[in-house]
């Protein structure tokens, strides 16, 4: 499909799953090199993040443990700038290092909000890794990025537009 329609938008094919995997798997690498002889905490942020996290697994042969929390920030294709912790960490993370996976980074404030939180839990390091990276509004550090894009609205992979769009493959740019 080079086109689908989700809700009241059109989104137009960008970047094909072969591309998606191919990146992930150069990030992989990165944090192979990175966490060698260590077993960092992988902590994934629901919901987008479920495609990224298990191919981003499948690449890493570091030892490592896998938690989610559900956070939320956005309202149809806006971030609202209020962060809502839906379901929280449960695991002890303390003298852990942490990698945070993200679907995507906006602004920031998602993250800006969790760093802080996770800090107070007396983790070794804490480093973020994001599917898509908006580097026009950042607020946080980024350490893994698989893409770098514009400020625009994507579905596909793990991100949704309104609920929608999640289980395509691909990933697809909204149609202005």
């Amino acid at each position: 499909m080079s086109t689908v329609k989700l809700h009241d938008k059109t989104f137009v094919k960008s970047i094909t799953n072969e591309e998606i995997c191919q990146e992930i798997k150069r990030v992989a690498d990165a944090i192979n090199r990175d966490y060698a002889g260590k077993r960092p905490v992988l902590l994934g942020v629901l919901n987008g993040c479920f495609m990224f996290a298990a191919e981003l697994l499948k690449n890493l042969d570091v030892e490592c443990e896998i938690s989610f929390v559900k956070l939320s920030s956005y309202q149809g294709t806006n971030s609202t700038g209020v962060v809502r912790e839906v379901l929280g960490l449960t695991d002890s993370i303390a003298g852990r290092d942490v990698i945070i996976i993200e679907d995507i980074v906006d602004t920031g404030y998602t993250m800006q909000n969790m760093l802080e939180t996770l800090g107070t839990r007396d983790p070794a390091s804490i480093q973020i890794a994001s599917l898509f990276l908006k580097p026009a509004r950042l607020k946080v550090d980024v350490k893994y990025s698989v893409f770098t894009i514009p400020d625009r609205f994507i579905v596909g992979f793990g991100l949704d537009y309104d609920g929608l769009g999640r289980n395509l493959p691909d990933i697809y740019d909204v149609e202005e």
